[in-house]
């Protein structure tokens, strides 16, 4: 009776390790499989027609938005089921397909964040008569 325990428990054990090893199999499946998505998406950008840089302006309905496209005009465009809305918000950078307008993918910004902070800096009530230094060569000058 203590050997049939005994076989019973290393069994148990067998069977807890080989759990763990499906369970860490499928995380690894997971994350091989996000990376297979990716790649599949990249290579449809590649081989598509040609895309369109443009900006969201404005989202009109849940499936629809206004985009200004890079060549200068504004369409009312769809976007692809794939693509996430929540991220399409105002002056976000998109790829328009260049047939259709739809928005294929959402592109990251253009400038470094830390520039396009600088850009939007208030420099406040400083007049240029007031910035000074350079006084003295404006007399030598004349």
């Amino acid at each position: 009776r203590s050997d049939a325990l005994q076989k019973f428990r290393n069994k148990l054990l067998q069977h807890k390790e080989l759990a763990a090893r499906v369970k860490a199999q499928r995380e690894n499946n997971k994350v091989l499989e996000k990376q297979h998505e990716k790649s599949e998406d990249d290579l449809k950008a590649l081989q598509s027609v040609g895309q369109i840089v443009g900006e969201v302006l404005r989202q009109l309905t849940e499936d629809k938005f206004i985009v200004k496209a890079s060549s200068g005009p504004r369409h009312v465009v769809g976007c692809r089921r794939q693509v996430e809305k929540s991220k399409l918000t105002t002056g976000t950078r998109v790829a328009l397909d260049m047939t259709t307008f739809t928005i294929m993918r959402v592109l990251p910004r253009e400038v470094d964040p830390l520039v396009y902070n600088m850009s939007t800096e208030d420099p406040g009530d400083v007049k240029y008569g007031e910035v000074g230094g350079l006084s003295e060569q404006i007399r030598e000058l004349r």
